[in-house]
């Protein structure tokens, strides 16, 4: 059953990401979707700065430390805890033989585009 439903998320996350692939989210709604999903437990930008898990990494130190930044942002809802309690509009929760660990939430494709454009505003400014 697992490897069935690990098989199942790795062949939907690479449809979605192609799909995603093909169009760019805005800045704006990007910056409104994670401040009402995502700042339960993640500190996202200057919204919540003493807010979050503290076991969470913060947006900022995502794009900071991880050189994969982008690829995880854009496959986040099928990296742990996620898919036990988000799905993706039309696909669906990747994980659904998992108990939901936290209220669920559904977003949509776009609603993953548009974040992974709000948190390219999150990368640290190079030194001229």
């Amino acid at each position: 059953m697992r490897s069935t439903a690990t098989a199942a998320a790795l062949f939907l996350l690479g449809a979605t990401t192609a799909l995603m692939a093909q169009d760019e989210g805005s800045i704006d709604k990007g910056r409104k979707v994670a401040q009402k999903h995502c700042t339960r437990c993640h500190v996202v930008g200057n919204f919540n700065p003493n807010g979050g898990i503290s076991s969470t990494p913060s947006f900022q130190l995502l794009v900071k430390r991880r050189p994969d930044y982008q690829e995880r942002f854009q496959t986040f809802y099928a990296r742990r805890p996620h898919p036990a309690f988000l799905s993706i509009k039309g696909i669906g929760r990747i994980r659904p033989d998992l108990p939901p660990n936290a209220m669920p939430v559904e977003l949509t494709e776009k609603d993953v585009q548009h974040i992974s454009a709000f948190v390219e505003t999150l990368k640290p400014k190079k030194k001229p």
